[in-house]
């Protein structure tokens, strides 16, 4: 997808969905993008991989567009992944192969993977994951005992919950941030 073809998805979505990004105005949205070829880049990496990102805030102290990936369920190009690269090590020593990791395709995208606090941000702008769970950010206390955070909304309720970090499953994956 070309950058102006990326731009225009963007806008589309920007507009169809005001209620994230309320009194934000898209041209200087769009400045922002066309002056940071690397960022854009980024979010051509969140569309490809079925992410829908989308602008949910501003930070007016760094003047910066907050984008998180705003697919109904986790990306579907993100999926099958381990928490990290030391997770992915230690299946593949097994002789089972996930897609990746979480920590490392985010890396290579040039995004974060969303934390706990940025994923309840997520769900208060709609439902999201009501079929699939998304890895969020690990604190290195619990990383460095093997595990890893992912979480879900069920029950009309988001949960957070752990498991190993080698773990990966078809219905988990990963959702971004990216701050331009």
């Amino acid at each position: 997808m070309s950058n102006s073809e990326l731009l225009n998805v963007l806008e589309n979505r920007f507009h169809a969905h005001m209620e994230r990004h309320q009194g934000l105005e898209w041209e200087n949205v769009r400045k922002r993008l066309e002056s940071d070829a690397e960022k854009l880049r980024s979010l051509g990496e969140m569309e490809r991989t079925g992410g829908e990102p989308d602008v949910v805030g501003y930070d007016g102290e760094t003047g910066e567009y907050i984008f998180y990936d705003c697919s109904a369920e986790t990306p579907m190009g993100r999926k099958n992944t381990c928490y990290d690269p030391d997770g992915q090590a230690q299946r593949e020593k097994k002789g089972v192969y996930p897609e990746g990791s979480a920590v490392g395709m985010a890396a290579s995208m040039g995004i974060e993977i969303l934390t706990e606090e940025e994923y309840r941000e997520l769900q208060k702008l709609g439902e999201f994951d009501l079929k699939t769970s998304t890895w969020v950010k690990t604190p290195s206390d619990i990383r460095k005992l093997g595990g890893a955070l992912f979480m879900d909304r069920r029950y009309g309720h988001v949960f957070v919950y752990h498991n190993s970090a080698p773990s990966f499953y078809s219905s988990r994956g990963f959702r971004g941030v990216l701050k331009v």
